[in-house]
């Protein structure tokens, strides 16, 4: 099995900063991109920021600027530095990561079970 837990959501004004937290955990052979992703009540859920194993990053364009992504392949962990933060980045925000399991010959998609972000006006 594999899990991804996220942490580091909650209520911040508008301009203030958060850091987001996903560790993978499981039978873990290798993981390749990972994400980050939000959803909005009646919302779609869409793409926040991506990352690669050797480190290619890609925003969406609403946070370029904004959000940074990074991961520490060492702790299998994924972070979501987020600044400026505006109320319309108001949504749960989701952790992706394409995983090899122990025995298993494709990688799969994991998503963590969401973080809720709040920024109030």
């Amino acid at each position: 099995q594999v899990q991804l837990v996220e942490s580091g959501g909650g209520l911040v004004q508008a301009g203030g900063s958060l850091r987001l937290s996903c560790t993978a955990s499981g039978s873990i052979v290798s993981i390749d991109d990972m994400g980050w992703y939000r959803q909005a009540p009646g919302k779609q859920r869409e793409l926040v920021a991506g990352i690669s194993t050797d480190g290619i990053t890609n925003y969406a364009d609403f946070v370029k600027g904004r959000f940074t992504i990074s991961r520490d392949n060492a702790k299998n962990t994924v972070y979501l530095q987020m600044n400026s933060l505006k109320p319309d980045d108001t949504a749960v925000y989701y952790c992706n990561a394409r995983i090899k399991r122990v025995a298993v010959f494709w990688t799969s998609p994991y998503w963590g079970q969401g973080t809720q972000v709040t920024v109030s006006s």
